[in-house]
């Protein structure tokens, strides 16, 4: 349930019902706004808890939440979230840009690769370190060294950096070297992995898993926002389905339907959903034309060389030419590059 502070109420006031709710077991998420202050309650609702909640001074109404998912929802934040990472805006007027290779191969392919997409436009720069992969014989990442890789590319070009964490136990090491953690499409219903970057309090981008609905996909960016990490950004990287000649199929209808019912952030991932370079544009512009708030798009130096990703991924020269068609559009969608 939401409580509705009134406008004017003190912060005395907004403790005491933060303390109330925790009496009342409920577990408070308090969101202050410019004019009022709303606290999301997580628990067990009862017309009693409700009644008594009311009572208190500084409240002005108490709401239920109707959605399983309680803090994602546009019932609880009724504007569209904004995530700031390292002085970048992820979410209203101005497109994020996220690029870089599917996964760092070598010190001297990532800051080839930062330079250009740097040089093109990019916002933030992407490199797998740990790659979850399908055989467990493909190349896995160069772990820890591929971090340091990325912090070395960070220093150099002046790019925020984006990885993957797999492993619960890894999230401290990663939080150290990178900006913005990514949990990956197979990892979405990690619950365990969900828990510890909510605890990490670093900011996130959820992948929406390979065959989940968008309701399971909320649910999953729940169990983030539960343990008190609210910069969590939501990405759509397509969706397994019965057709064979994409690699998944991007489900453009997703991201509208997301800004109706969460307040977060959504990017679209168009090298995933395809697995074919030639069609990262085309859904790249629909994606923006659907009002997704960015795009992560797979570069590399040499894609017939990449050790994994290279048929999805765009040479330096088509990232900067895809950000240049990229501007007209974004303008006539009231956004920005």
């Amino acid at each position: 349930m939401i409580v509705v502070m009134q406008r004017g109420a003190s912060q005395e006031q907004t403790d005491a019902v933060i303390a109330r709710l925790e009496q009342l077991g409920f577990r408070p998420h308090p969101i202050f706004g410019v004019a009022k202050t709303v606290i999301g309650a997580i628990g067990e609702r009862t017309q009693n808890a409700m009644e008594c909640l009311e009572l208190l001074a500084g409240v002005e109404r108490v709401v239920p939440i109707m959605q399983p998912y309680k803090l994602a929802s546009r019932e609880l934040v009724d504007h569209d979230t904004t995530v700031e990472v390292a002085g970048r805006i992820i979410g209203g007027r101005k497109l994020t840009l996220i690029a870089g290779p599917c996964a760092v191969e070598s010190c001297s392919q990532l800051l080839e690769t930062a330079h250009a997409v740097a040089e093109a436009g990019a916002t933030f720069l992407r490199g797998g370190a740990y790659k979850p992969r399908t055989s467990p014989y493909s190349f896995q990442g160069m772990e820890e060294e591929g971090l340091e890789i990325l912090a070395r590319a960070r220093e150099e070009v002046g790019l925020p950096v984006v990885t993957e964490v797999v492993n619960p136990a890894d999230v401290p090491l990663v939080c150290q070297y990178v900006d913005l953690l990514q949990i990956g499409a197979r990892n979405m219903q990690n619950f365990t992995l969900l828990r510890e970057v909510g605890k990490s309090k670093k900011p996130v981008i959820l992948k929406r898993g390979l065959a989940a609905t968008v309701e399971e996909w909320l649910m999953a960016a729940e169990y983030i926002l539960s343990e008190g990490n609210y910069d969590v950004i939501l990405c759509e990287r397509g969706i397994r389905t019965y057709e064979t000649a994409t690699r998944n199929t991007l489900d453009i209808s997703a991201i509208p339907l997301v800004k109706q019912h969460s307040h977060l952030p959504i990017l679209a991932d168009p090298s995933h959903a395809s697995g074919r370079w030639r069609l990262v544009e085309p859904l790249a512009r629909a994606s923006v034309a659907a009002g997704a708030d960015g795009l992560m798009i797979e570069v590399h130096p040499n894609p017939s060389e990449a050790l994994s990703d290279g048929p999805q991924s765009l040479r330096p020269e088509n990232y900067a030419a895809l950000v240049q068609n990229l501007k007209a559009l974004a303008l006539a969608c009231g956004r920005e590059v």
